[in-house]
């Protein structure tokens, strides 16, 4: 019998198969994909555009053959001629299904618009930035001093601003003439200092005094997420931030899936490369729109990222990465030119700064965290957990600072989860259980109310209960645990066992049902066996990487935990603790830090002495390798049962009660133990 084609969509990781000539639109309905249309598959409205994906992609186990789907026609032609297509896009109306396929839907092609929760955190930082302003008046050429332009501005800033010396690049060179003229022999210049030390190099040059201002972004390059944060120069304030999904999400959703399409396809590396320097070309432009001023005034960005999105940025092929010993292009900070990154929408002399590395699997994101957090300046012994698609951890205090990275996956952002969505509004991000009645209590992205609260379901209508976030996630797992729906091996109960008709069988295993909208035509969202297997895996590694760095440190309790990332800022301390995703703290010595990995990018924007801290901090930094340290796995396996299998999370139980519940035996503990004896 012929297997129909395997059809995978990202970012969602919904898949499904569906016989050759099925429309993608038709096949991202079926599957609940957010895949918009409105003018009913005609091709005319092009809001249905999907970018197909093609070569080996171990992560989803298919191969994609370069007629995965149907050919171009004319009703695309027509579009294209009329109004353009992206290279590589196709209309999810038009391109039918003809074998196996992994289709991205971007952004703007996503009914439901994801919230990239990544603002800005208050800060004070001191200004101190790389790039500044400079008002000169300059001599005018003559006879009989006959020196260059380039000279006798070296000259001015020498004597008005005390500026020993000054270089520049030929783009900035061949304007400069035409400018000085044009303002009289009285301009404004940028110069930028790579150090303290370094000769200033001059990047921009106005006419007169310039009063337009002076940009730069602090860039968060995630995994799953790129966020911006559009920064004056002058006083450091944050004038716009606004976030992408990471386009290479379709060529794997986690960092060893993006090195495997690398290793696997010949020129992997290069499209990944392109993809993501393109969509950081469109944040830009849409960033500086946002704060109604010209790209052209942006000549500083600073980049965080983790190793692979480092290499990938670089357009470096991150195959190294993949393998043990995990050896870095190069672990040092970087000082660049827009034009070597192919950032177009920037001027192509703008600077940018990327963070150090910290090792092999430890990237410029935990040393933005670092930076913003200061571990080793804490009296106490904190545990930082940056969490994320790949989570960082550092521990430390004033004695010494330790770091790992855990690969947790994207389950805690939603992926891989059976009504899993990312942040967008409709989506349940939190989530009540009654222990009595079993009763669910939820609150979507978009709306204060809980769905037992008059307005609610007016509150609701706009967006309508989509699926369920990352956030929700995490408390739904956790909720059911605390009312008894789910045993401390993560086993959910059947109807019978937990006395609740939410409890719905699915195949050999069961399902809790927080939201049916089927009678309307809506979503059916459950937690499955699956999720919860899911989560099982994610939250393990996260705490596995704890223990190991607890275990280096040789203490088995940490003093406080702070949640990192723009994912942590949503998270239930008291759920985390539940589920085991942290180490056991009492409720109050859990603390959010926001996006720290963004706020530290913002602080090396605005102060070129924070710049050399950092790459003085990170070689002090002690890294712990988790893929090879033995006891990964042991400390993983224990924190597979929630919370945890032999850690007594003592302070957990001053504040709940965990159910004593098991179901691989109907509720019957005497017969398990007599069975296991």
């Amino acid at each position: 019998m012929t297997t129909d084609p395997l059809v995978v969509f990202t970012p969602s990781g919904k898949r499904g198969r569906f016989p050759k000539g099925t429309p993608v639109l038709t096949a991202a309905r079926q599957l609940g994909v957010d895949l918009d249309s409105v003018c009913g598959g005609r091709g005319i409205c092009s809001k249905c555009q999907i970018t197909p994906s093609y070569g080996e992609f171990s992560k989803h186990g298919v191969t994609v053959a370069p007629d995965a789907l149907s050919e171009w026609n004319s009703v695309e032609q027509r579009y294209d001629d009329k109004r353009g297509l992206k290279a590589g896009r196709r209309l999810g109306c038009q391109a039918c299904v003809m074998g196996d396929v992994v289709i991205d839907v971007p952004p703007e092609s996503q009914v439901h618009r994801q919230v990239v929760r990544k603002a800005a955190s208050a800060r004070t930082i001191v200004m101190d930035p790389a790039t500044r302003l400079y008002y000169i008046e300059v001599d005018e050429p003559d006879m009989h001093t006959p020196t260059g332009d380039l000279e006798r501005v070296a000259r001015a800033l020498k004597s008005q601003w005390n500026v020993p010396d000054v270089t520049t690049d030929l783009a900035t060179l061949s304007r400069l003439q035409p400018v000085l003229r044009k303002g009289g022999w009285k301009v404004t210049v940028a110069l930028h200092k790579a150090s303290e030390t370094a000769v200033p190099r001059l990047v921009a040059v106005w006419p007169g005094l310039h009063e337009s201002g002076l940009y730069g972004l602090a860039i968060d390059l995630g995994s799953t997420t790129i966020a911006a944060h559009l920064t004056d120069l002058e006083t450091g304030l944050v004038v716009a931030s606004s976030g992408i999904m990471n386009p290479q999400i379709r060529f794997g959703e986690d960092l060893m899936s993006r090195v495997s399409y690398a290793m696997m396809n010949p020129g992997g590396d290069r499209e990944m490369t392109a993809a993501v320097r393109e969509a950081i070309n469109a944040l830009a432009v849409d960033i500086a729109k946002e704060a109604d001023i010209a790209p052209s005034l942006i000549l500083e960005t600073v980049f965080v990222c983790n190793p692979v999105m480092h290499h990938l940025l670089l357009g470096i092929d991150p195959v190294e990465l993949g393998q043990a010993p995990f050896a870095l292009a190069t672990s040092n900070a970087l000082n660049l030119e827009a034009r070597e990154l192919g950032l177009t929408s920037l001027p192509p002399s703008a600077s940018v700064y990327i963070l150090p590395c910290i090792a092999g699997h430890v990237g410029a994101d935990a040393a933005a965290v670092a930076l913003s957090e200061e571990p080793g300046k804490s009296e106490d012994l904190v545990l930082i957990v940056d969490v994320g698609t790949n989570a960082e951890l550092l521990l430390g205090n004033t004695t010494r600072v330790l770091a790992c990275s855990s690969p947790t996956g994207p389950a805690f952002e939603g992926a891989q989860i059976s009504s899993g969505q990312r942040a967008a509004p409709g989506a349940i991000e939190a989530i009540r259980i009654d222990p009595e009645t079993k009763e669910p209590r939820y609150r979507i992205i978009g709306s204060d109310l809980w769905s037992d609260e008059e307005g609610f379901d007016i509150a609701a209508a706009a967006s309508g209960i989509t699926g369920i976030c990352g956030s929700g996630i995490i408390e739904a797992v956790a909720e059911l645990r605390l009312a008894g729906l789910l045993d401390s091996s993560g086993l959910l109960g059947s109807a019978e066992q937990t006395g609740t008709p939410r409890m719905i069988p699915e195949g050999r295993t069961h399902s809790y049902v927080i939201f049916d909208g089927t009678a309307t035509g809506g979503p059916l969202i459950t937690v499955t066996q699956g999720d919860i297997r899911a989560i099982q895996l994610a939250k393990s590694a996260l705490y596995a990487g704890a223990r190991l760095l607890m275990d280096e440190m040789g203490v088995e309790t940490v003093d406080r935990v702070v949640l990192a990332g723009a994912f942590g800022a949503h998270i239930s301390a008291k759920h985390a603790v539940v589920l085991g995703m942290i180490p056991d703290v009492p409720l109050g010595k859990v603390t959010s830090a926001g996006n720290a990995a963004g706020t530290g990018a913002r602080i090396a924007l605005c102060n070129l002495g924070a710049r050399a801290e950092i790459e003085r901090v990170v070689r002090q930094i002690t890294k712990v390798e988790t893929a090879i340290e033995p006891r990964f796995q042991e400390h993983f396996v224990a924190a597979n049962a929630i919370p945890h299998k032999t850690d007594p999370f003592a302070e957990l139980a001053k504040i709940a009660t965990l159910p004593d519940v098991s179901f691989n035996t109907g509720g019957d503990r005497e017969g398990r133990r007599r069975r296991r004896r």
